[in-house]
């Protein structure tokens, strides 16, 4: 196992990339820039390692990434509407950056900071520690928020992504990270029939503009019934108003049945690649690109519709207005510790 150190210079930074390698020939490479994974190399059923992730071919255009490809996402997860909130009677507006709404973060989120970075090495993993200090107010949430992502790859090709938080005030936390799969390998193919097995029973329900409604829906008899695995063309094909909204595919979060495990598989059936994730969030977004054109250059190609499926796990920012929703409330004495684990295997 072995940790390689790359140098960048984008515009007046310098960041460093990192890149983790196991015994089994498998990487994971990583920016301190935004935390953000610009390559994943797995092998397919013959053997060929390809990169599974969507990334940028140039270093700069993570600089903006409106896109978030593989970046840390904080201090919040998914969309706050109207770019407000209300905490212990206090009210807190937030920057507005997806029309009069707040998405991941915002402006000045944690995909878009130098994290400190210590890499490390074991017998059994080799990985990467980013720690970032986001002061009270920052991006106009309260707290002083210590914040620190681990990333391990061990020699059984899992990938695991550690979140761990601490505050000084009462304040809302829930992080991802918002890699793209695409399973073929080299952007051969979309992610069309990738087929997702999710333990799932409910989905959230979202308006015109991608804002849960509130309302908490069962799958039965829906193409967002994963619990049995069909692929996301489906969801793509559908009628279904929830497909439609999300523009002809998947942007929902989905609440997992905790008892089953794991959580979700994705498949790609002609490279026989597969990722099995296993978290102790309580859900996760599935994001199927619907919103990607073909004007961003990546590593292998340019962009496309449905090029890549983000796998989003975290809590709700819908349980800010709703009961019955994952809460994303962090208490000042209390430790935000959250997992997720991406398994690499063949099917």
């Amino acid at each position: 196992m072995e940790i390689q150190e790359k140098e960048i210079s984008v515009a007046t930074q310098k960041w460093t990339e990192y890149t983790l390698i196991n015994d089994q020939g498998m990487s994971v490479s990583c920016l301190n820039y935004g935390g953000i994974i610009t390559s994943i190399y797995t092998p397919d059923k013959n053997d060929n390692f390809e990169n599974v992730i969507l990334s940028y071919a140039n270093y700069e255009d993570y600089l903006e990434n409106p896109n978030f490809f593989g970046a840390l996402i904080g201090r919040v997860a998914g969309r706050i509407d109207q770019a407000t909130f209300t905490l212990d009677g206090k009210t807190y507006s937030l920057p507005k950056n997806e029309g009069n709404n707040h998405l991941h973060g915002g402006t000045a989120g944690f995909h878009q900071v130098i994290w400190q970075t210590t890499p490390f090495q074991t017998n059994k993993a080799v990985g990467v520690r980013l720690v970032h200090v986001s002061p009270d107010g920052d991006g106009g949430y309260p707290g002083n928020i210590k914040m620190t992502v681990t990333y391990t790859l061990t020699n059984d090709n899992d990938f695991t992504i550690t979140y761990k938080a601490t505050t000084d005030q009462n304040t809302i936390l829930t992080t991802t990270n918002h890699a793209y799969f695409n399973l073929s390998g080299s952007l051969k193919r979309d992610i069309l029939n990738h087929e997702v097995m999710l333990h799932a029973n409910e989905f959230v329900e979202l308006d015109h503009e991608l804002i849960p409604t509130g309302k908490i829906l069962p799958v039965d008899d829906t193409v967002f019934d994963f619990r049995k695995a069909h692929p996301i063309i489906d969801g793509v094909h559908s009628v279904d108003q929830q497909n439609l909204v999300a523009s002809n595919g998947y942007d929902h979060y989905f609440i997992f049945n905790q008892s089953e495990q794991p959580n979700a598989v994705v498949t790609d059936p002609e490279s026989g690649r597969q990722v099995i994730v296993t978290t102790d969030q309580p859900g996760m977004v599935m994001y199927t690109s619907n919103g990607l054109d073909d004007s961003l250059q990546l590593r292998e190609r340019s962009s496309a519709k449905y090029l890549g499926v983000c796998l989003e796990t975290q809590a709700s920012p819908a349980s800010l207005e709703y009961e019955g929703f994952p809460s994303i409330r962090l208490n000042k004495d209390k430790t935000y510790h959250k997992t997720t684990t991406f398994s690499f295997r063949r099917s």
